[in-house]
């Protein structure tokens, strides 16, 4: 069996964008048996099968599909009632494929006092100074043009260079820069891409489709990251944490795709979901805030020969794990933690909750989420933002208001959230791996 951190490291290496996120999570599932299928085809679904589903690109789900008859009395605490207790149940993990970065604008190429730059707009809430002075590469989808005009070809693209950097400005011509400086996000983010000789047009465009190996009047649009090309690191005196970009959320798509292929219950339904466009707020075709779950999970259950009303007396009697970081405890900057919840990079996942419901965790899931890390001896420790510094939101609580099941909010916590490079505790992706695996096994 694989190091999960291993596992992480590949996917981080692997998943420059959300499209070669999900690609890298589908090697792995196709590896694992499972058979890819179509949204759009008559699906044949049965007990013991495992199946896997690519929506546009950058989403993706999974599911097994175990026995539908008989009770689980495998509840966490032996008393039936922690994980369902009513029935072979559909358990739920859901997590989200993109992160903060800087994304390539339509007309790209731009050439100002002898350098090609591209222009990007920022996708999500990045800190921004973090992407100055780093190697940046670009990777993603490019639509070309094709035959039928309703269906243009596709090509991934993933630079294996380091085609971008941002340079910072000298101090010695901004002696304010370290008393902090804002960054204007149209002018002072547009990456360096080369120098021009002579009245060069186009540069990016011509260099992208010399290397997808196309016309560049072929090209009509793409979808391009840009992101950090630097490597995932261990840190520290003996390795207690890693250094990586996209941390946020790679940790949790890989532990879900990790424990749905380990798990071990027999009976109900086990379905990770890897959304896109978290960081933008899911609403949309690809995010948590469609219907595409709740569609998903009547159209499984309906492939399996459920009636109307056994489907939804199942569907209402799910759990749903949202998977994502949480804040840890900064030694420089305690005071912005709460004063009594204070997680600690290392000690384990981490249960999030608050009263906003910006977090979907109440006490019954938190009790069961911490049952199960009894059960198997999992480090865990709770997460609640301090009163006067409100805290971001994930896609438990999108999803949950269109799927009205037991939820909660877990995932490890992490320094420097939304940096081009974040900060973890290395024994933690374990912890969350077993977390997931267990909720999908008891």
């Amino acid at each position: 069996m694989r190091d999960e951190k291993e596992v992480l490291f590949d996917l981080v290496r692997k998943g420059v964008s959300p499209v070669h996120s999900v690609r890298a999570c589908e090697e792995r599932l196709a590896a694992g048996g499972f058979q890819r299928t179509e949204y759009a085809d008559d699906w044949k679904l049965t007990e013991g099968g495992k199946y896997y589903v690519n929506h546009h690109d950058t989403t993706l789900f999974a599911f097994t599909v175990g026995k539908l008859t008989g009770t689980d009395d495998h509840a966490a605490g032996g008393n039936g009632r922690a994980c369902g207790g009513m029935g072979p149940q559909i358990r739920l993990a859901a997590a989200h494929t993109d992160f903060p970065c800087l994304r390539i604008k339509p007309a790209a190429d731009i050439a100002a006092n002898g350098y090609a730059q591209v222009n990007v707009e920022v996708y999500g809430g990045p800190i921004l100074n973090t992407w100055l002075d780093r190697p940046l590469g670009v990777a993603g989808r490019v639509a070309v043009r094709g035959v039928n005009p309703f269906v243009p070809e596709l090509m991934d693209f993933v630079s294996d260079k380091n085609l971008l950097t941002i340079p910072n400005l000298a101090i010695h011509m901004n002696r304010e820069v370290n008393k902090g400086i804002e960054l204007n996000r149209q002018t002072d983010l547009m990456p360096v891409a080369g120098l021009l000789s002579g009245e060069e047009q186009g540069v990016f465009l011509a260099f992208l489709a010399d290397e997808l190996g196309v016309e560049r009047e072929r090209i009509l649009d793409y979808e391009l990251t840009v992101y950090c090309r630097e490597e995932p690191e261990y840190v520290g005196l003996h390795d207690e944490f890693i250094s990586a970009p996209r941390l946020d959320n790679l940790t949790s798509c890989a532990a879900l795709v990790s424990a749905i292929l380990d798990a071990e219950r027999a009976d109900g339904i086990n379905l990770i979901a890897l959304f896109d466009h978290e960081e933008v707020g899911s609403r949309s075709r690809q995010g948590a805030g469609s219907i595409l779950l709740h569609d998903m999970m009547l159209r499984i259950l309906n492939c399996l020969g459920m009636g109307a009303a056994q489907a939804d007396r199942m569907l209402y009697q799910s759990m749903l794990l949202s998977v994502d970081v949480a804040h840890g405890l900064h030694p420089n900057q305690a005071g912005k933690m709460d004063p009594t919840s204070r997680p600690l990079t290392g000690s384990g996942v981490c249960i999030k909750e608050a009263c906003s419901q910006s977090y979907t965790t109440d006490c019954e899931m938190s009790a069961v989420v911490q049952e199960i890390c009894a059960k198997r001896q999992i480090p865990c420790q709770k997460f609640v933002n301090r009163s006067d510094i409100p805290g971001g939101s994930t896609l438990g609580a999108v999803a949950a208001s269109l799927l009205p099941v037991r939820s909660a909010d877990i995932g490890v916590p992490l320094l420097a959230m939304h940096s081009a490079r974040e900060l973890m505790g290395s024994a933690d992706q374990e912890a969350l791996k077993s977390l997931v695996e267990a909720f999908f096994s008891l």
